[in-house]
């Protein structure tokens, strides 16, 4: 989902003034100035005002931030869980409960003007490949990578195996089954 106009969005806590806009001046009003009752695209201040006035909002409805990344929030219940991402003015929504997900999106739209993207299939560079018969989420940064290699004309550079085990196959047996072990 993408935020329309998201620093539009932020609560100045300052008194801000700036000049009358060109084109907005009325005669013999020159001089005058305009005091900013929301924050602008521009003001040094704007992005970290989006971001308190949504922190505020979405934690009003039983998400919690994650301590880790102050971008990445969770809402959890007895079965269903939530990720929500915010990048910027771009929001990426992750669960395993569709009526869930449907319910943020509707307040979503009902408290900041939001543009529903669809599903994701790219995000910061990443591609995202779903394949739900099999149940399978897969990411990668092949595109990514490839455009980097190009842009330092690297083509020719002979690759690598990355520095994981050969040996190590990583498995959903793996993954922590129980509550004590997700959260040690």
């Amino acid at each position: 989902m993408d935020v329309k106009t998201a620093f539009l969005n932020g609560e100045l806590d300052e008194e801000i003034y700036m000049d009358q806009p060109e084109g907005f001046q009325e005669m013999g009003q020159k001089r005058k100035v305009c005091r900013l009752k929301r924050s602008i695209y521009g003001l040094k201040q704007s992005s970290r005002q989006w971001y308190y006035r949504f922190h505020r909002a979405i934690t009003s409805i039983g998400f919690t931030m994650v301590e880790e990344d102050h971008c990445v929030y969770v809402k959890r219940s007895e079965k269903n869980f939530m990720i929500l991402s915010l990048y910027v003015d771009d929001i990426l929504l992750a669960g395993n409960n569709m009526e869930m997900i449907v319910a943020t999106q509707k307040w979503l739209s009902s408290t900041f003007e939001m543009k529903d993207m669809g599903e994701a299939e790219y995000i910061v560079g990443v591609k995202i490949h779903r394949d739900r018969s099999k149940k399978l989420l897969s990411l990668s940064q092949e595109t990514y990578i490839k455009r980097i290699i190009e842009r330092f004309r690297m083509h020719n550079a002979n690759p690598v195996d990355t520095p994981m085990d050969k040996s190590c196959v990583l498995s959903k047996e793996l993954c922590p089954k129980t509550e004590e072990e997700r959260n040690a």
